[in-house]
């Protein structure tokens, strides 16, 4: 999917399924916006740009943390043959899980937990997407990532993070740089912010 054909898939995709009743009248705009329980639902802009990045193709294996409304979600699972998703919030991930399964979604398996350690069971994957920032990289994220494979995350301290792409080559080298400063929630667990 070209870019252009990615930004009217996202444009396609009524954001205003994804958010509370009290949010809905907002989510034409490019904000981020309260999903409850503290996290957020990222502005379309930056979903478009970290998707890019990521770069899923048709036989991808996506590892997704953080799932949030489901928004990001949705547009991997489009976008990849399967996509593993981790939610720390259960209350987030049911919901999440009713609005993805009512757009006809069966290539998306769900898991509660703490994301900063992954879904090893089914490891590796072709792609990672984190969806909430660590303070340092997790290790064992990057030790599920395939050879070849890509991962997008949010780094650093919680009032500004670095968007980081990393990569890994076929050898195993792992290569990681800096795409623009973003400002997420943080990725509680082992490599949060607060201990």
């Amino acid at each position: 999917m070209d870019l252009r054909e990615l930004e009217s898939f996202i444009r396609s995709l009524d954001r205003s399924f994804f958010v509370e009743d009290d949010m809905k009248k907002y989510a034409y705009l490019n904000k981020p916006l309260p999903i409850g329980f503290g996290q957020t639902i990222s502005q379309p802009s930056l979903v478009l740009e970290m998707t890019r990045l990521l770069a899923p193709e048709k036989d991808s294996k996506v590892l997704e943390i953080g799932t949030g409304s489901g928004f990001q979600t949705a547009i991997l699972a489009k976008l990849s043959a399967k996509v593993f998703t981790v939610e720390r919030v259960d209350k987030l991930m049911e919901k999440a899980q009713k609005r993805l399964e009512a757009l006809n979604f069966a290539n998306i398996y769900y898991k509660s937990g703490d994301g900063s350690r992954g879904w090893e069971e089914y490891a590796p994957y072709d792609r990672i997407m984190v969806t909430a920032a660590p303070s340092v990289l997790p290790d064992e994220l990057v030790n599920q990532l395939a050879a070849g494979g890509r991962m997008v995350i949010p780094i650093g301290p919680p009032s500004l993070q670095e968007l980081k792409l990393i990569t890994k080559t076929d050898d195993g080298d792992v290569h990681m740089e800096t795409v623009e400063m973003v400002r997420f929630v943080e990725l509680k667990g082992q490599y949060g912010w607060t201990k």
